[in-house]
């Protein structure tokens, strides 16, 4: 962008983002006149930079035919009674080799190029091209960083504690479901163990389980206590004697079913089976009732007798 001093003629070239979108003052490095430079002047570029140049050509060809001593400025807004110094030679377009203008705190430091018509104010310590009258707005700061300060290595401490954060979080986390994984696990033991009578009851093939486990469920309340097996013979015959006791284990009265014998040979096959009914059909919270059964002409092949009370099952079997 091109512009020029109304009150000394000199030309600048400046970049547009310079002047922003409001406009800025600006103040002649030559002559230190002040003016107001608009967006709008980008558009009338073009027409001042081939004006400028019509009259620096101008000046060149009148310098070459002798009729020019000095080089009257190009505009002269103000009148002055000061002599313009004589130019040796023809103005011309040179870029300065000093900072264009000076930034304010907190701008960019790009250096827009400037030119100027009058080459005898390109000597060193020339005053800068802008100079802040206060009417020019503040420059925006850049936003601040993302990434913390200090050094590389800071950041990689900073990186590596993280991660390491990260880390004992998950590891956390992993703790905390195996701690409830296993609090459930137990719960669910406690359940089992606590519910192992009904569980039986409906489901009889899990009394085994329990049993290997040494917790025996014992759905009738009633226990056997002190078998005893022994043989006798009578008339010539062999007798089979099986006698002990039914042992009440809980505190209230509890019905005493039949009970069902079967004589197992070396294998573990029932060979042959009997039942008998108690004296007794009730039993009292801790009492006891005894029983004894008797075998004429038990099987050569018995080896045990099997003591146990009678189920639906061995009903529908037709044992009596």
């Amino acid at each position: 962008m091109l512009i020029v001093c109304p009150s000394c003629a000199t030309s600048y070239m400046i970049e547009p983002a310079s002047v922003g979108p409001n406009g800025r003052a600006v103040r002649c490095a030559r002559c230190r006149s002040t003016w107001f430079v608009s967006p709008s002047k980008t558009a009338e570029t073009p027409n001042v930079s081939a004006f400028v140049n019509g009259v620096i050509a101008e000046a060149e060809a009148e310098a070459q035919n002798g009729n020019i001593e000095s080089a009257p400025p190009v505009f002269d807004s103000s009148p002055s009674t000061a002599p313009e110094p004589p130019a040796e030679e023809p103005p011309s377009l040179a870029p300065r080799s000093d900072a264009a203008f000076e930034p304010q705190a907190g701008e960019p430091s790009h250096e827009p190029q400037a030119y100027e018509t009058q080459t005898e104010q390109q000597a060193d310590g020339a005053p800068p091209v802008f100079a802040d009258d206060g009417s020019m707005p503040p420059m925006v700061a850049d936003a601040p960083s993302l990434v913390p300060d200090g050094d590389s290595d800071d950041t990689a401490n900073y990186a590596a504690r993280r991660a390491r954060m990260r880390a004992k979080q998950q590891k956390n986390r992993r703790n905390t479901r195996w701690t409830a994984l296993i609090l459930i696990l137990f719960a669910v033991n406690i359940a089992i163990i606590a519910g192992r009578h009904k569980i039986v009851r409906y489901l009889p093939q899990t009394a085994s389980l329990f049993a290997s486990i040494g917790l025996p469920v014992n759905l009738r309340n009633l226990e056997f206590d002190n078998i005893k097996i022994s043989k006798e013979m009578q008339d010539g015959v062999s007798i089979l004697i099986i006698e002990g006791k039914i042992v009440n284990t809980v505190g209230s009265a509890t019905d005493v079913p039949r009970l069902r014998f079967a004589a197992r040979n070396a294998s573990g096959q029932e060979v042959y089976t009997w039942s008998m009914q108690a004296t007794r059909s009730i039993l009292g919270p801790g009492e006891s009732l005894p029983f004894v059964s008797r075998l004429a002409a038990p099987p050569a092949d018995a080896v045990d007798i099997l003591v146990r009370f009678f189920t639906k099952q061995d009903a529908a079997s037709g044992l009596k």
